[in-house]
C-alpha cells in the first residue's frame, strides 16, 4: 500500500485531532453530562444533517411495525438516535462505564458458570443494541480473555486511538479490515484468521445483525435479508460454542443489563444446511429482542435485500 501523500497526511492527522479534543472535552465534565448532551445533539441534528438516513431508518420502522402510528414510529427513531449519541460519548470514554462494575448487570451467569473450567473455544454473537460494545463483557468477567472482529477505520490514526480506548473489552486483541479492502478475497482472509484463532481455544465477539450483500438469506421481520455468515461458518467447522448476547441500556444514565443465550450449533451431513440454520435462530432472537426494545437498535441503515 502507498505511503498517505502529505496531503492525504495532513487531512487524516486534523481528524485525529479534532476526535481528541472532543473526547478531551467529554472528559472534562461528569460522564451522565456527557452522555445526556450527545444524545440531545444526535436527537437533534442527526435527522436534519443526515436526513438519507433518518428516512431510511422510517422507512425500516414502517416495514417492521406497519401496526404503529407514523408518530409512534418517528418516536422510536428520534430515541434511536439519541441512543446513537449516547454510545458514541460512552465508547470514546468506555474505561469511566467500566470503572464501574455496578453499572453494568449480567443475567444468566449461571450458564458461563456451567463451562468456566471446561468453555473451550467460543463465539460470541452480538447485535447493535443498547452499547453494543459491552456485549462482550460477560466473557471477559468470565476470564474468557475474547477478541473481537472489528471493522477497522480508515483513518489510522483514529483506529489505533480507539481499539486503545476499547483494550479492556477485547484482551485477546481486535481481528480488524479496513472497509476499503472488504470483498471476496479480504473475507476469506478474515475467515482463515477467525477460525485459527478458534481452533487455537480463543474466544471471539462479532456483531452479526447487518445487511451483508454476499450473505445468506434468511427471514427477519416478515422479510429476507441477506446475513453475515462468518459466525455460524466458523462455529459450524471448528466446534465452537456459540453465546447470543445483547447490551440492553437501563434509563439513560449509562446502565445496562447484558443478556446471554446459548445457541446449540446443529451438526448433521449437510454443512450448507447447518448454517443456514444457525443464522435462521440467530435472527429470529434478534428480531425478538429488537421488538422488545425497538428505541435501542440502530434502524438507520440497510436491512433488507
Amino acid at each position: 500500500m502507498k505511503p498517505p501523500s502529505s496531503l492525504r497526511d495532513l487531512r487524516l492527522r486534523l481528524e485525529y485531532a479534532a476526535v481528541r479534543a472532543i473526547t478531551a472535552l467529554a472528559r472534562l465534565v461528569p460522564l451522565r453530562l456527557a452522555v445526556r448532551w450527545s444524545a440531545r445533539s444526535w436527537r437533534i441534528l442527526a435527522p436534519r444533517l443526515n436526513p438519507r438516513r433518518h428516512r431510511m431508518a422510517l422507512e425500516n420502522l414502517a416495514i417492521a411495525f406497519p401496526e404503529k402510528s407514523e408518530s409512534e414510529r418517528l418516536a422510536i427513531c428520534i430515541a434511536h438516535w439519541e441512543n446513537l449519541g449516547r454510545v458514541i460519548a460512552e465508547t470514546v470514554q468506555i474505561d469511566r462505564v467500566l470503572r464501574e462494575p455496578s453499572r453494568i448487570e449480567i443475567g444468566g451467569q449461571n450458564l458461563l458458570a456451567r463451562y468456566r473450567n471446561k468453555l473451550g473455544p467460543a463465539i460470541g454473537v452480538s447485535l447493535h443494541m443498547g452499547n453494543w460494545e459491552l456485549a462482550i463483557w460477560p466473557l471477559v468477567v468470565a476470564g474468557a480473555n475474547p477478541a473481537a472482529l472489528y471493522r477497522a477505520i480508515d483513518n489510522p490514526y483514529v483506529d489505533q486511538y480507539l481499539r486503545s480506548k476499547r483494550r479492556a473489552l477485547y484482551p485477546a486483541g481486535l481481528i480488524g479490515r479496513r472497509s476499503a479492502e472488504i470483498g471476496p478475497l479480504e473475507d476469506l482472509r478474515t475467515a482463515h484468521r477467525l477460525m485459527d484463532h478458534v481452533r487455537g481455544g480463543g474466544r471471539v465477539g462479532i456483531v452479526c445483525d447487518q445487511y451483508y450483500k454476499r450473505g445468506i438469506p434468511v427471514p427477519f421481520f416478515g422479510r429476507m435479508t441477506l446475513a453475515q455468515p462468518i459466525a455460524a461458518i466458523v462455529a459450524r467447522r471448528t466446534g465452537a460454542r456459540v453465546w447470543m448476547a445483547r447490551c440492553l441500556r437501563v434509563g439513560a444514565d449509562s446502565r445496562f443489563r447484558i443478556e446471554i443465550k446459548e445457541l446449540r450449533v446443529p451438526r448433521s451431513a449437510n454443512q450448507s444446511d447447518d448454517v443456514r440454520w444457525v443464522l435462521a435462530a440467530m435472527h429470529r432472537q434478534f428480531e425478538g429482542w429488537i421488538r422488545e426494545a425497538p428505541d435501542q437498535w440502530m434502524w438507520s441503515h440497510r436491512i433488507w435485500r
